[in-house]
């Protein structure tokens, strides 16, 4: 009995012919651009994951030629004319070129930053503020004059914690308020800021925290912070994880809701 069971999976194997394997990665693709609007979330794995389930057997040994074939249909549909994407949720509107700024090393531009804060408040249940990010640059020109109408439909008080991303010309970093610790915490992915803070002041305490290795990656700093602050999660990740971020983000924002 337990020979026919192998006997039959090893069957089960080889009868998956690299033609029904070709198909079922064209409809993958064709589903994923639909929804995402780009390949710039994707990755391989995600595929070779898709034809494992679907098959049930392991497709170690063929994956290069799956990674092949999926290269290759993604060049075929790129070409093709895309019709207009965009992704809407609440007062928020992405659009395509909105969403490529998570793509490779863009700076994520307000729109990104701003929906995504949105959906922290969200899965944070409330007990979290995330203020807009034009909400500094406002405070800065105008005073308190230019922002006292932003947050007069929310009760800042009752809220745990409070997110504000600061831009500062060419750099991204956060500025939190816990309401129940009675603390201000910065965080900057450079430290440039930070150093900054503590000449003015002339008291800083340094907690160590992620840093960015390069000029291009602080939005997504900022959005990982405020991500595992409202969260209550560890601030467990580095520069290495940036690229997976940055897809799991574009996903997030495209489904309207943060993964686990």
């Amino acid at each position: 009995m337990l020979s026919e069971t192998v006997s039959s999976q090893s069957r089960q194997q080889t009868d998956v012919s690299q033609k029904a394997l070709e198909k079922d990665i064209h409809e993958f693709l064709d589903d994923f651009f639909r929804i995402y609007g780009s390949f710039i979330p994707l990755q391989k794995s995600d595929v070779l994951k898709h034809l494992k389930r679907k098959f049930n057997i392991d497709l170690d040994k063929r994956k290069n030629l799956i990674f092949a074939e999926v290269t290759k249909y993604q060049a075929k549909i790129v070409v093709k004319p895309a019709p207009s994407f965009c992704v809407v949720y609440k007062k928020h509107t992405l659009t395509l070129d909105d969403l490529s700024t998570l793509a490779n090393q863009n700076w994520l531009n307000d729109q990104v930053m701003n929906m995504y804060g949105e959906l922290i408040t969200e899965s944070a249940h409330h007990k979290v503020h995330f203020l807009n990010s034009f909400f500094h640059r406002q405070l800065v020109t105008k005073g308190y004059e230019g922002v006292k109408r932003w947050t007069k439909k929310v009760d800042l008080f009752s809220k745990s914690l409070l997110l504000v991303p600061i831009h500062l010309e060419v750099h991204w970093c956060l500025v939190t308020a816990d309401t129940v610790k009675k603390k201000i915490c910065l965080y900057d992915s450079q430290g440039n800021v930070l150093q900054k803070v503590a000449k003015v002041t002339g008291r800083c305490i340094w907690l160590g925290i992620p840093q960015q290795t390069n000029e291009n990656d602080c939005g997504v700093f900022v959005l990982e912070y405020c991500r595992c602050l409202a969260l209550e999660k560890p601030l467990q990740f580095s520069q290495r994880d940036i690229p997976s971020i940055r897809k799991r983000i574009y996903k997030e924002l495209c489904d309207c809701k943060l993964y686990e």
